[in-house]
């Protein structure tokens, strides 16, 4: 990458697009909800069950400008932009998100919390992991906490996750899908219990669509 396109990056007037496609939110408050997502490319974090592994390496998704970025969702009647990773808040978020808003639409972030926010968004879900710590900063200003349940630990965690969180943050517990055999019966037991909590089902999955 040449050293214009570097400070473009550092800009944020570009950022590594891995894909961008129209679909069906299919996870957490939204789900159900049709949204156009933009998966930016890059992570720190490393999940090992993760299912989109090949978002970690930004060196292998081109850098994409945010006005191409806009072109292109232009095509769609949307009202809802979903941002992902990969871990999004590697990158600087701030003219994405102004853009966005110029063309008045609503903004969704999906992170780990595990770097500094940017950018303006309607609603954050925020989804921590074990391997590397959140940030605490996000955690006051996040709308839902989404916990990946991959063994019977989790709910401990889970839990102790969510310090700090303002009150009106949405509860959410979702199997880890190689795993949701063994922990959906499990996630049903906790929540009948532990009513402050919903499930969250990756229903694009059973249904088959991106």
């Amino acid at each position: 990458m040449d050293q214009q396109m570097i400070l473009s990056v550092e800009n944020g007037d570009s950022l590594p697009l891995m894909e961008a496609f129209y679909t069906i939110q299919g996870e957490g408050f939204y789900s159900g909800k049709p949204a156009y997502f933009l998966r930016i490319g890059g992570c720190d974090v490393g999940c090992h069950w993760c299912d989109v592994k090949e978002s970690w390496d930004s060196n292998l998704h081109k850098p994409t400008s945010v006005k191409e970025i806009i072109q292109n969702i232009s095509n769609f009647n949307i009202d809802t932009v979903v941002v992902t990773g990969g871990e999004p808040l590697m990158w600087n978020m701030n003219k994405l998100t102004s853009a966005l808003k110029d063309r008045g639409l609503e903004i969704h972030l999906e992170t780990s919390g595990t770097h500094p926010l940017s950018g303006i968004f309607d609603w954050i879900c925020f989804s921590p992991k074990k391997v590397q710590p959140a940030l605490n900063g996000i955690r006051k200003k996040a709308n839902e906490l989404k916990i990946i349940v991959n063994n019977k630990h989790d709910f401990i965690w889970a839990e102790e996750q969510r310090n700090g969180l303002n009150d009106d943050c949405k509860l959410y517990l979702q199997p880890e899908w190689s795993k949701r055999d063994q922990m959906t019966p499990l996630i049903i037991d906790y929540i009948k219990i532990n009513r402050e909590w919903s499930i969250s089902l990756q229903t694009h999955k059973y249904m088959k669509i991106p």
